[in-house]
């Protein structure tokens, strides 16, 4: 690789020294003294004089003086611009919060099983990913700003409560402003980034998520979503059994209408799978056999951040579910 600067150019005067002993070299090669010999016998001439090639005296000499510029120009300090793959990107997790959430037809209920899921996801990200929670009921907040303390998410999100009402397209516009949070570095891209949503799907105040999706596209930020629920779930309020069906399709369309992935509807009757990355354990996205009830909406093509797949790469990376496996993968 050739350097593209010297952190101590001025050692470099002493490459003088290698020019001066090889100018003395030629010099000196120059004023060697001929002897001639006078042989009658071309076959005894033949016989004496060694037939190596002439250049092999140089030989020693141009390699000291090659180890010498060599040794000066690392005395020098060079320096040059590397491209070293790195782990950053943001996730937002986005959770439901809503009272259809306490809904038994997903066991032991629907937000428990969410929880579950979004805490074992946190965990299987890498260490360096910043993850941010927010909660969504009649209005979306911000619970953790995006941070690589993915010990505080994982508390956080136990102790959220629920409460009445869900706004999915505020939950979406509450997470790219968490997104828009976080400091870039100077003259670069920013990190690859993606919301991960688990819901039932019914939005019911605020902003629709077709708003919310346009707004999602327009800052390239990937949507992946995952319903919870049946179409039998009920809820207990006041003392009346109210009807709360999972709202699947609403769910994908918002996944589908980012552009960036596409959604894909799915009964997972043995729970969401695991979600994988290279090189790291399988976080389970569920608890298996116990949410074999459970419907699961998760989203698919990789989108790029420069986790321009969220998730490398090489410096994100993009972060991808699919939609058969639901993997995470960079």
């Amino acid at each position: 690789m050739i350097p593209d600067g010297f952190l101590a150019p001025g050692r470099l005067w002493l490459l003088v020294l290698p020019v001066a002993l090889l100018a003395a070299y030629v010099l000196l090669q120059r004023r060697r003294p001929a002897y001639a010999l006078r042989f009658t016998e071309l076959d005894l001439l033949a016989g004496l004089v060694p037939r190596s090639a002439a250049w092999k005296r140089h030989v020693p000499a141009a390699l000291l003086l090659l180890s010498l510029v060599a040794l000066t120009t690392a005395f020098a300090r060079p320096t040059g611009e590397v491209e070293v793959p790195r782990e950053r990107a943001t996730v937002i997790v986005a959770l439901d919060v809503s009272i259809s959430m306490r809904a038994q037809d997903v066991s032991p209920d629907r937000i428990t099983a969410a929880r579950a899921s979004a805490v074992e996801f946190v965990q299987g990200l890498p260490d360096r990913f910043n993850v941010g929670l927010v909660s969504f009921s009649g209005v979306a907040a911000v619970v953790v700003p995006p941070t690589q303390d993915h010990s505080s998410v994982q508390a956080a999100i136990g102790a959220l409560q629920l409460s009445e009402s869900t706004a999915i397209g505020e939950a979406v516009f509450t997470s790219l402003d968490a997104l828009r949070s976080v400091p870039g570095e100077v003259g670069q891209e920013p990190p690859p980034a993606r919301v991960v949503l688990l819901s039932d799907g019914t939005n019911t105040v605020g902003r629709s998520p077709s708003e919310a999706a346009e707004a999602a596209r327009a800052a390239g930020v990937p949507v992946s979503t995952i319903a919870y629920g049946t179409q039998e779930g009920v809820v207990q309020v006041d003392g009346q059994l109210i009807s709360v069906p999972v709202d699947e399709p609403a769910l994908s369309r918002l996944a589908r209408r980012v552009g960036v992935q596409r959604a894909e509807r799915r009964r997972a009757r043995r729970g969401l799978r695991r979600h994988r990355q290279p090189g790291r354990e399988h976080a389970r996205a569920a608890r298996g056999d116990r949410d074999r009830d459970r419907r699961g909406a998760g989203a698919g093509a990789a989108g790029r951040g420069s986790v321009a797949g969220v998730v490398g790469a090489p410096a994100m990376t993009g972060l991808a579910i699919t939609p058969r496996a639901d993997r995470l993968r960079p």
